[in-house]
């Protein structure tokens, strides 16, 4: 039986999906973009800001689930522009300790309300 989480700690959704779905032992966490979840407004000037409360939405999710970043098997991040890559990767890299999970990135032409990065995540207990 699938079972929706939510956090208050993360920001609403902003259209009609649910912030993360329980599956057994599995938890399938929508796309984070750097929402300030009290406000709903954009936070970050640049990608690695963005990709910073983008991941923090993110655990807040996963802590909803009772799960956390050491949880996660799978990511995508979704970049407006590739050059932003290196700077992603510098943030991502301080969520993910140990067996880092697998990921795809990939170029999109944008992102709900203009955001840089937007991040997923598929984690297993």
């Amino acid at each position: 039986m699938n079972k929706p989480v939510r956090s208050e700690k993360a920001p609403a959704p902003i259209g009609p999906y649910s912030q993360g779905i329980a599956a057994g032992e599995e938890l399938f966490c929508s796309g984070q973009v750097a929402l300030d979840p009290a406000t709903g407004e954009l936070v970050g000037a640049d990608a690695a800001a963005q990709a910073d409360r983008a991941l923090k939405n993110l655990g807040a999710v996963l802590e909803a689930g009772s799960m956390s970043y050491a949880d996660v098997v799978k990511t995508t991040i979704f970049l407006v522009d590739m050059n932003d890559f290196a700077a992603v990767n510098e943030v991502y890299g301080r969520y993910f300790e140990g067996a880092k999970p697998a990921r795809t990135t990939i170029a999109v032409a944008a992102l709900p309300k203009g955001a840089r990065v937007e991040i997923d995540a598929i984690a297993k207990r």
